[in-house]
């Protein structure tokens, strides 16, 4: 297997910057492999447990995987005049696209197998991006958000809701006047302190890798991201995936991204499709514990429908 750095311009010409991983035997021969574009979730980075996935996908597969940092995250760059740290469903997806279309250009890649791997947030993205765009032959969704408003209304306590949306006007009307755009923690141990995931296991989660990541990864995102997310609704063009073969992963005590808004996600899509279940919670999915049975059950799927 190797690695190597890789970057793309976006439609908008912002450069994406991420790692090509293919099979050592590709050098060697002239075939065109498949490719799995990887994206990460809400505020992550492909450090976050992707890379773990594209090598063992590619050291059991013959296939290649195309992992990025979204825009104003990681080792991407930022749109001129945009602020970091910003989550915009429809540009993501949009970048999504420009990666597909970087990967049918790479001359070691077979134009017509390109896949999408999505985990949380992003297996929300990648659903809607595979219902629109019939470039892609074949979509994992691992613990996927599949509607951003019915997700925030679980998340964010009722007696507190009120506040964040004051909080969304007040930031369209700051940043009208040209002040800097307001950011909340993505997770905070206090929950009565606004923020994106006000859980325990995302705190603890997050916190382990902002250790790990010595300074990469930085605890905020703005305020609009937040705020996007009540329009973000995959489960509303989950049926148009078909004939895209669909594989679903849905964590079964998965209180961020709800199991049972994923499970019913699942049975509005429409075959071929195939679900599996795994016996934890949300950041589980990417624990040791659960990796080697999650991986092997995706690299199982991926062996009979996408090569």
């Amino acid at each position: 297997m190797s690695r190597k750095d890789i970057d793309f311009k976006t439609h908008d010409n912002v450069t994406l910057r991420g790692w090509l991983y293919t099979p050592s035997t590709s050098t060697h021969t002239e075939e065109k492999l498949p490719c799995l574009i990887m994206t990460a979730g809400w505020a992550a980075l492909k450090e976050m447990s992707l890379d773990k996935f594209a090598e063992e996908f590619v050291q059991q597969l013959p296939l290649a995987c195309l992992i990025y940092d979204h825009r104003s995250f990681g080792s991407s760059d930022t749109a001129p005049g945009q602020p970091q740290y910003e989550i915009i469903p429809s540009i993501q997806m949009s970048d999504m696209q420009d990666a597909i279309t970087y990967a049918q250009g790479l001359p070691n890649i077979d134009p017509s197998k390109i896949g999408l791997w999505g985990s949380s947030y992003t297996g929300g993205q990648v659903l809607q991006v595979t219902a629109s765009d019939k470039r892609v032959k074949a979509v994992i969704s691992q613990a996927p958000l599949v509607s951003g408003y019915e997700t925030l209304r679980r998340l964010i306590r009722p007696d507190i809701l009120p506040g964040i949306i004051q909080m969304f006007n007040g930031d369209r009307l700051a940043r009208a006047s040209g002040q800097t755009p307001a950011v909340v923690p993505v997770s905070d141990q206090n929950p009565m302190i606004p923020s994106a995931l006000p859980s325990a296991e995302a705190f603890a989660f997050f916190s382990a890798w902002e250790g790990k990541l010595e300074g990469k990864w930085k605890n905020q995102v703005t305020v609009r991201s937040l705020e996007a997310t009540i329009g973000f609704d995959p489960i509303s063009m989950i049926s148009r995936i078909s004939p895209v073969p669909l594989l679903m992963v849905v964590a079964k005590n998965d209180v961020t991204t709800p199991s049972d808004m994923a499970l019913d996600a699942y049975h509005q899509a429409r075959e071929p499709k195939q679900l599996v279940l795994l016996s934890c919670g949300h950041f589980e999915v990417y624990s040791d514990e659960t990796f080697i049975y999650n991986s092997g059950k995706q690299i199982e799927w991926l062996k009979e429908n996408f090569l």
